[in-house]
C-alpha cells in the first residue's frame, strides 16, 4: 500500500500513454499541438517563443520540447482520469470549467498557464481515492 505522500511525489508523471504522444519514450510534439487543435500562433503564445522558432522535427528548440513535454503530461494525467478515453479527455480541454474562472484548460495552455493547470489537476487527483 501506498503513503499518500509518496503517490503525490510521482503524480506528475502519468502511468500511460493514452493519447500516444510519446514514440518509444520521445514526444512527439505535433500529436500535441493536434491534439489541442493549436496552429503555430497558439503555440508561440503557450511557449513565448517567437513563431518563427517553431517546429516539431529533429530541430525542434529544447525550450519548445520541454514545454510540449509539461503540456502532454497534463493532458496525460487526465486522460488518466477518464480512463484512456480520448473524446472525454478532448472535450475536458475544450469546454469551460467553471473551476478554472470558466476559462477552457485549452485556453489557459494557450495563455502560458500550464503550470497553474497542472497544479490544478494534480490537486484534483489528490483528491481521488485510488
Amino acid at each position: 500500500m501506498r503513503s499518500s505522500s509518496s503517490a503525490q511525489v510521482f503524480s506528475n508523471v502519468p502511468n500511460h500513454d493514452y493519447l500516444k504522444f510519446f514514440e518509444k519514450s520521445k514526444l512527439e510534439p505535433k500529436r500535441v499541438v493536434d491534439f489541442l487543435k493549436f496552429d503555430q500562433t497558439d503555440v508561440a503564445k503557450a511557449t513565448t517563443l517567437p513563431k518563427s522558432s517553431i517546429r516539431y522535427d529533429e530541430r525542434i528548440p529544447q525550450e519548445l520540447e520541454q514545454r510540449l513535454t509539461e503540456i502532454a503530461v497534463i493532458c496525460e494525467l487526465v486522460a488518466g482520469y477518464f480512463k484512456g478515453d480520448v473524446q472525454k479527455t478532448a472535450l475536458w480541454f475544450q469546454l469551460p470549467n467553471p473551476l478554472l474562472g470558466n476559462i477552457a484548460p485549452r485556453e489557459m495552455i494557450r495563455y502560458g498557464r500550464y503550470k497553474k493547470l497542472l497544479k490544478f489537476v494534480q490537486s484534483a487527483l489528490a483528491g481521488i481515492s485510488p
